[in-house]
C-alpha cells in the first residue's frame, strides 16, 4: 500500500500515541450527554456537558487554543488551556498529546463547562479530553481565501458518491437530504397507518419476475439447483395477499432492474406500492393527492418546492389529462384506434427511433415520452392508458381499448403510477400471452407468465386500487436534486480505477509545493528561480511531473507557463 506524506505523519504519530500508553481507538463506552444542539438551545453559563465529536479545526496560541468540535448535530467552538486540562505539573495532555499527536479530523471525547467568549460566541471550556479515533487519512477540508474564494472543496460527484461518509463529514448540508429522505418515509407510514392499512414484506428473490415490463438481474439457488431474480416489482405478491384477505396492504420495497443507469434511474431503486379492496383508480387520484399533498407538509413544512428553474406545487387537487388528450394536444395526432402500423409510421414521422420489436403499447409510450411528458410541470394525472400499455389493469368502464390507469408526472418525470387492478383471471391470462408474444418478437422486457398468480386471481381479488410510487424520485423533487445519485447513500458506480501510486523525489515536490501557492498557472522561469533547483535537477523533476500528467508547460504570449493539472 503506497502513503501519501500526511498519511505516513499521522501513522508515526499513532506509534508515538502507543508508546506513551493511550489506545488510539478505545473499546470501553464514552459517556455523552450532550450534543452540539442541545447545549445551543438550553445554553447556561457554567454548565457541566460531555459531548464527542471530530475535531474539525483549531487555532494553536501557545497554551490556549479554539478549536471545532463537529457531531451529528452541528458544530461548536471549544477552547483547550494548558492549565485548565493539566492542574498539576505534567502538561503532557496538552503539551504534547494535544498540540502535536492530534489532527484534523480525530474524534475526541472532552469534558467541559460552558461559556460566552467576549463577542458573544457559545463555548465550550475543555476541562479534559480523551482520543477515541485516530483518523489516519487527512480530510479535504475547504479553505477560503482573503477575496472569499474556495479552495480544495470536496465536490467532485464520483468522489462524493463513492466516499459518501467523507461527503457527509465535510459537505454538512448533504446529511439534510437524507433527514429529509427518512421523514418521507416516516410521514407515508403515518398516513396509510391512520388510515388502516397493513405493512407487509415480500420476497426479493423471486422465480418469476413479474410486476412490471423490465429485464431483471439473474441469480442462482444452489441447493434447489434453479434459476432466480431479484425483484423488479413487489406487485403481484401484494395482490395475492388482497386475496387471502387483507384489505389494505403496503411495502417500501427494494427493486432491481438490470438497465441503463442515468441521472433519473439506478438499478436499485425503493419504490412503495399500496393495494386497497373495493377501490378504483377514481378513488386512487384522491387518495394520492391528499397523501403527496401531506408529504411535502411533513418534509417541507410548505405543499411548495422548487425544483430547478421551477416551483411546483403538491397541494390538492391536481389536473387530470387522459393520455390521448396529451398527444392530441401536443402533435395533432389522434391514436384513437389506430393500428400497429400507423402508429409505427406515425412515431418514424416525428423522428423517434422504432423498431419492429415495438408493439402499440411501447410505440404509445414511446410518441407521449418524447413529445409530451416534459410538458407537464405542476403535479398532473395522465390518465386512461390503451389497453397495449397496462397489461395488468382493468378495461375501461366506458372506453373501448383503454384501461383505468394513471400516472403522476411532476416536471416531465412519472412520480407514481396506479390501476384498478385487473382481477378476471382469463383476461390476465390472455394479457399475459400477448405479453409472451412480445417476447417472442425480441422484446426482452416484456412480462413472464406467472402461473401461481394465475391460480390465484382464480380464487377470487375483489375490486381492488393499486398505487406505486418511486421514492427515489420524489425525494428528489422535495429536496431539489436533479440526480438521483444525491438522494441515495451508495448509488451504483463503475469499477474505481486503480490509480498506480508515483513516487516523487523531494524536487518534484517542491516544484508542486510552489505551484499550489496560486490557483492560476505561472511563468516557468519564476518557478524555476523560486525552487532553487540547478539546471540539471529542474530539468529531471519537472520531466518526471510531466510524464504523470501532473503538470503542463504551455507558450502563452511568448512565455511558458507552468501549470498544475
Amino acid at each position: 500500500m503506497s502513503l501519501t506524506e500526511q498519511e505516513i505523519i499521522r501513522r508515526e504519530k499513532l506509534q508515538k500515541l502507543t508508546e506513551m500508553g493511550i489506545d488510539a481507538f478505545p473499546a470501553e463506552e464514552y459517556k455523552v450527554t450532550d450534543t452540539t444542539k442541545t447545549i445551543k438551545e438550553n445554553f447556561e453559563e457554567g454548565k457541566k456537558v460531555n459531548l464527542a465529536g471530530r475535531l474539525m479545526s483549531r487555532r494553536i496560541q501557545g497554551k490556549a487554543s479554539f478549536a471545532e468540535l463537529q457531531d451529528s448535530e452541528g458544530k461548536i467552538q471549544i477552547y483547550f488551556n494548558r492549565d485548565e486540562i493539566c492542574t498539576g505539573e505534567d502538561k503532557t495532555l496538552y503539551n504534547e498529546v494535544y498540540k502535536h499527536l492530534l489532527d484534523i479530523g480525530d474524534i475526541i471525547g472532552i469534558e467541559g463547562e460552558l461559556f460566552k467568549t467576549q463577542v458573544g460566541e457559545m463555548t465550550v471550556m475543555v476541562k479534559n479530553f480523551k482520543l477515541l479515533t485516530k483518523a489516519l487519512r487527512p480530510l479535504p477540508l475547504a479553505k477560503t481565501d482573503e477575496n472569499g474564494v474556495v479552495h480544495d472543496a470536496f465536490n467532485d460527484p464520483e468522489l462524493r458518491y463513492r466516499q459518501r461518509y467523507v461527503d457527509l463529514t465535510v459537505n454538512p448540508h448533504v446529511k439534510e437530504i437524507f433527514v429529509k429522505r427518512t421523514k418521507l418515509f416516516n410521514a407515508m407510514r403515518t398516513f396509510f397507518n391512520e388510515a388502516g392499512y397493513f405493512e407487509v414484506e415480500t420476497p426479493i428473490l423471486q422465480a418469476i419476475p413479474g410486476g412490471a415490463a423490465a429485464r431483471p438481474f439473474i441469480t442462482h439457488h444452489n441447493a434447489l439447483d434453479i434459476p432466480l431474480y431479484m425483484r423488479i416489482a413487489n406487485e403481484l405478491y401484494l395482490k395475492r395477499l388482497i386475496v387471502g384477505g387483507f384489505d389494505g396492504v403496503y411495502e417500501f420495497s427494494k427493486n432491481f432492474r438490470n438497465e441503463g443507469m442515468d441521472r433519473t434511474h439506478n438499478p436499485e431503486f425503493t419504490a412503495m406500492e399500496i393495494y386497497v379492496a373495493y377501490k378504483d383508480y377514481n378513488w386512487m387520484m384522491d387518495f394520492t393527492e391528499k397523501l403527496l399533498e401531506f408529504c411535502a407538509l411533513q418534509v417541507n413544512g410548505t405543499t411548495k418546492a422548487t425544483f430547478g428553474e421551477h416551483e411546483i406545487d403538491f397541494k390538492a387537487p391536481y389536473p387530470r389529462v387522459s393520455m390521448t388528450e396529451a398527444i392530441q394536444k401536443f402533435t395533432g395526432f389522434d391514436i384513437t384506434g389506430k393500428s400497429e402500423q400507423e402508429l409505427f409510421d406515425f412515431a418514424k414521422s416525428i423522428g423517434i427511433e422504432v423498431n419492429e420489436t415495438m408493439g402499440k403499447g411501447k410505440l404509445i409510450d414511446e410518441i407521449f415520452g418524447e413529445k409530451c411528458e416534459g410538458n407537464f410541470i405542476q403535479p398532473t394525472f395522465i390518465t386512461d392508458y390503451p389497453i397495449e400499455m397496462s397489461p395488468l389493469t382493468k378495461k375501461h368502464r366506458s372506453q373501448e381499448g383503454l384501461t383505468e390507469r394513471f400516472e403522476l408526472m411532476v416536471c416531465g418525470k412519472e412520480i407514481a403510477n396506479a390501476y384498478s387492478e385487473l382481477n378476471d383471471p382469463i383476461d390476465q391470462r390472455e394479457r399475459f400471452e400477448s405479453q409472451m408474444a412480445l417476447s417472442e418478437r425480441g422484446d426482452d422486457e416484456a412480462m413472464f407468465i406467472d402461473q401461481d398468480f394465475l391460480r390465484a386471481l382464480e380464487y377470487g381479488m375483489p375490486p381492488t386500487s393499486g398505487l406505486g410510487i418511486g421514492m427515489d424520485r420524489l425525494i428528489m423533487f422535495l429536496t431539489n436534486n436533479a440526480s438521483i445519485q444525491e438522494v441515495l447513500f451508495f448509488p451504483q458506480m463503475r469499477p474505481e480505477k486503480k490509480v498506480p501510486a508515483i513516487e516523487l523525489g523531494d524536487d518534484e515536490k517542491v516544484i508542486l509545493e510552489i505551484l499550489n501557492s496560486q490557483s492560476e498557472a505561472m511563468n516557468l522561469s519564476i518557478v524555476k528561480e523560486k525552487s532553487q533547483l540547478s539546471g540539471k535537477k529542474w530539468d529531471k523533476a519537472t520531466k518526471n511531473l510531466t510524464k504523470n500528467n501532473l503538470i503542463k508547460v504551455d507558450k502563452i504570449d511568448e512565455n511558458l507557463m507552468i501549470t498544475l493539472i
